[in-house]
């Protein structure tokens, strides 16, 4: 039987490299245009059927295996954040104000050494597998969907159509060595919101003039945090933040417009009906009774990430024999982390699971999306190695 780990290793010095290159050199949601063209050129170099421009900016690798059977799709994420880095790392980010604090850097050097390994033991494979490098897993920088929408539209999951999806994350809430496999929901289902006030503006001194947008935002965003703490059951989770609050141009003028807009995550469909009703409730309300009048658009980002049973299964199968000594977690593991690989795993039963990748001894424990946020690359190895025994297995299993 092959041992992936163990080639995994060996490959270890091009998944870092590639990596560190790709650190560098940092692109926003669909902006990904030099590291969409290396991701495409390595899998032309393996010999792949390549499409680019698949959801703007993404790639697919096509590899067919050497006997019939199904195909399974591989996500890897490419995009960075509009983040200034302070990592102080040699191979930090020479773009200024975009760096990969998510660790997407080394999902896409996770996905090309996948590539690798699974073209080496392509006569092996019963089946084929789709190699989707997705642009925009942050949002949708512009667009009116983000990445893995933009694919699905483009015909990822068809053509030959895909029967199970894989997907991974980096995670470094957790250390290196820790894997996690659950089944059931992992990541919340997440909304992006909009309000919009507007009063009647004047002197601040004469506020009995105005009718003050900035005081109706103050007790919203106050009012909003009663949902999740008096109306959703204590056993259950939701979350309400406000994130920005954009309103004024002086210190003494009371101004006619605020906007506030944020994000709703829950996890159970139910849940996410009823925050969203009294969601609305509470703003109309508020702004009735301050006299503004108001706009709300709530917009979904992507659904709760759902691992199917039985696939979650198989994998954890895998871990189990390429792991022997690893710290394995098959229990439910939630976080209120949104991942749009949810839309894709709506359309096809998959699962997503996590490799841990934090080093507190190195300092390499900054969590996600923070200006020092770096992993263990040691980590690489972890992924690439479970990504692909996973894959090859689950061929043989629905084949």
């Amino acid at each position: 039987m092959t041992n992936y780990l163990s080639e995994a290793k060996s490959l270890f010095e091009y998944t870092k490299a590639m990596r560190r290159d790709f650190h560098i050199h940092p692109e926003l949601g669909f902006k990904e245009i030099r590291t969409g063209g290396i991701v495409a050129k390595e899998l032309e170099t393996l010999g792949f059927e390549v499409t680019k421009g698949v959801g703007k900016t993404g790639v697919v690798g096509f590899l067919e295996g050497a006997k019939p059977g199904p195909t399974i799709l591989l996500r890897f994420d490419m995009d960075a954040l509009p983040i200034q880095e302070d990592t102080g790392a040699k191979y930090a980010s020479t773009n200024p104000g975009v760096m990969h604090a998510c660790g997407h850097d080394g999902h896409t050097a996770i996905g090309l050494t996948v590539a690798k390994l699974l073209h080496a033991h392509r006569n092996e494979l019963a089946g084929s597998i789709k190699f989707c490098f997705q642009p925009s897993e942050e949002g949708f920088n512009g667009e009116e969907a983000g990445g893995a929408e933009m694919m699905m539209r483009d015909g990822v999951l068809d053509d030959p159509k895909v029967n199970r999806t894989l997907s991974l994350h980096l995670w470094n809430e957790k250390p290196l060595g820790w894997v996690n496999v659950a089944r059931g929901p992992v990541m919340a289902g997440a909304e992006l919101f909009t309000i919009k006030l507007t009063g009647k503006g004047g002197h601040g001194a004469a506020p009995h003039t105005t009718i003050d947008p900035v005081v109706a935002a103050a007790q919203i965003v106050t009012a909003l945090q009663t949902i999740a703490a008096r109306n959703v059951a204590p056993l259950q989770a939701a979350v309400i933040s406000v994130t920005t609050i954009h309103s004024g141009s002086a210190f003494n003028i009371i101004p006619q417009e605020a906007e506030l807009t944020g994000t709703i995550r829950t996890f159970d469909l139910s849940v996410r009906k009823m925050v969203l009703k009294r969601f609305d409730q509470i703003v109309r309300g508020i702004a009735e009774t301050m006299q503004c009048k108001v706009e709300i658009n709530v917009q979904r980002v992507t659904p709760v990430v759902l691992n199917d049973d039985s696939i979650a299964a198989s994998v954890q199968e895998t871990a189990r024999r390429i792991f022997p000594e690893t710290d394995l977690d098959t229990s439910s593991y939630l976080t209120m982390g949104a991942e749009d690989m949810g839309y894709m795993q709506e359309k096809v039963d998959g699962c997503c699971f996590f490799i841990g990748s934090n080093n507190k001894e190195k300092h390499l424990d900054y969590s996600h999306h923070h200006p020092k946020f770096d992993f263990d690359e040691q980590a690489l190895i972890n992924g690439a190695a479970l990504m692909s025994a996973a894959a090859a297995d689950m061929l043989k299993s629905i084949g």
